[in-house]
C-alpha cells in the first residue's frame, strides 16, 4: 500500500467524564498521563501512527475548547489537519466530518479512524497490523475493524462476534462480523468469551474513505444529510460557520451505532498486540499489574491499610500524603487538589453517581 494515500483520524473530543475528578472539562483524559508512561493519551497515539502514515496525513478532530491544548501537546501539527466542532455530538458526526475533508484532499484515501485514549504496547507489531489492514481494504470493499481477545470478562468494553464459530479466537485471517454487542453485564461477558466467537472491539476502524463515504451515507442520512454541499464548502473561508450549522442539527450517534452494526460490510482482524482502553477508574484498575497480596492498588507510599480488598487509591501526592482506610471491597478513593471521591469503582455505578455534579452550584468542580 503506498503510504502517500494512507490517513490517520484521531478522535479526541469527548469530555473524558468517567475519569473525573482527575479528568474534568476543561481537560480531559486525552490530554492527561493517567497511566504514568510519562507522555499524554493523545501524544502517545499521534506518535505511535506517524510511525504508520505521515505526520502530513494525520487528522486530529476535537473541540474548539481543546484547540490550544492540541496545539500545546501536539506543536508539529499542521492547523489544516485540526478539526474542530462546535458541539460534541459523539463519534458519527465526527468521522462524518473527516470523511468528507479527505475526499477533497485526495478521492484515493485509506483510512485507519483511531480513539486518542488507548494504551498499546508491542508498537512494533501494532505498526505491523495497522499496515496489513491498510493492504487488505484496499483489495477488498469492507468495513475492518480490530478485535483482541478477551482475557477477562469485562463489563467496561463492547464485544464483536466473528463469524468461525468456536474457532474464531485461534483464526490469524481477518473474518466477517456477525454482531456487535455494547458493554454487556458482567454474566453475559463470561458467556461470550466461553463461545470462542467474541472479541474485544477496540474501536479502531480501517477502510477506503470511498466506501465508508457510501455506507455512512446509505445507514447515516439523518448526519450526512446535513453535510449537503459540502464539496464548496470544506477547506474554505465559511468552513467554521457550515460545521457550526452542520453540528447544532446533527443527532448524538456513535460511528458503531450509526453504521458498523447496520452495514453488511463489517469485518474484523483479530490483532495481537497488548492493548487497553483506559477508558475509566475501573479499567484503570484491571490495567494496573501491581496489586497487594488482597487486590489492593495503593497509590501512596504512606498509607495504613485494613480489611480492604480491590480498591483503587489515588491521591495528588503521593510522596507526602498518608492515606488511611478500613473495611472497604471493591471501593475507590480518588483524590485530588479541589476534589475527593469515595465510591464503589464499578463503571456503571460510578457513571450514576457522577451525574449528580451536573447539578447547580458544582460548576467549578466539573
Amino acid at each position: 500500500m503506498n503510504k502517500e494515500h494512507c490517513y490517520c483520524v484521531i478522535l479526541a473530543g469527548g469530555p473524558g467524564t468517567r475519569f473525573w475528578p482527575l479528568s474534568k472539562v476543561a481537560k480531559p483524559k486525552q490530554f492527561l498521563d493517567v497511566a504514568d508512561s510519562g507522555k499524554t493519551f493523545i501524544r502517545q497515539t499521534y506518535e505511535r501512527f506517524s510511525k504508520v502514515v505521515p505526520q502530513e496525513n494525520i487528522l486530529i478532530v476535537t473541540s474548539y475548547r481543546y484547540r490550544e491544548l492540541v496545539m500545546e501537546q501536539i506543536p508539529e501539527i499542521d492547523r489544516k489537519n485540526l478539526l474542530l466542532e462546535p458541539y460534541s455530538r459523539n463519534t458519527a458526526p465526527s468521522v462524518a466530518y473527516a470523511t468528507y475533508t479527505l475526499l477533497l484532499r485526495d478521492p484515493e484515501a485509506h483510512v485507519v479512524v483511531t480513539p486518542s485514549d488507548h494504551f498499546i504496547q508491542n508498537d512494533d507489531l501494532f505498526c505491523k497490523t495497522i499496515e496489513y489492514t491498510f493492504d487488505f481494504v484496499a483489495e477488498k470493499d469492507v468495513l475492518m475493524t480490530l478485535g483482541l481477545l478477551p482475557t477477562r470478562p469485562d463489563s467496561n468494553y463492547g464485544y464483536i462476534q466473528a463469524c468461525g464459530g468456536q474457532n474464531a479466537y485461534k483464526s490469524d485471517s481477518p473474518m466477517e462480523v456477525k454482531t456487535f454487542t455494547e458493554k454487556p453485564d458482567k454474566e453475559l461477558a463470561k458467556v461470550f468469551i466461553n463461545t470462542g466467537e467474541f472479541f474485544w472491539n477496540s474501536g479502531i476502524l480501517v477502510w477506503k474513505a470511498q466506501t465508508f463515504r457510501s455506507e455512512m451515507e446509505k445507514h447515516l442520512p439523518e448526519v450526512t444529510g446535513l453535510f449537503k454541499g459540502w464539496e464548496q464548502v470544506l477547506g474554505t473561508d465559511i468552513e467554521d460557520e457550515f460545521i457550526l450549522r452542520t453540528f447544532t442539527d446533527c443527532p448524538n450517534i456513535s460511528i458503531n451505532y450509526g453504521v458498523m452494526e447496520k452495514t453488511d460490510m463489517a469485518w474484523m482482524y483479530p490483532a495481537k498486540f497488548d492493548w487497553q482502553d483506559i477508558g475509566s477508574w475501573e479499567s484503570l484498575y484491571n490495567f494496573i499489574p501491581d496489586k497487594d497480596l488482597n487486590g489492593n492498588v495503593i497509590g501512596t507510599e504512606k498509607h495504613l491499610i485494613e480489611n480492604c480488598n480491590d480498591i483503587l487509591v489515588i491521591t495528588p501526592d503521593r510522596k507526602k500524603k498518608m492515606v488511611a482506610i478500613k473495611g472497604l471491597e471493591d471501593f475507590m478513593v480518588i483524590d485530588t487538589d479541589d476534589v475527593l471521591v469515595i465510591c464503589p469503582k464499578d463503571d456503571k455505578k460510578f457513571k450514576e453517581f457522577i451525574s449528580g455534579i451536573a447539578m447547580p452550584g458544582f460548576e467549578k468542580y466539573r
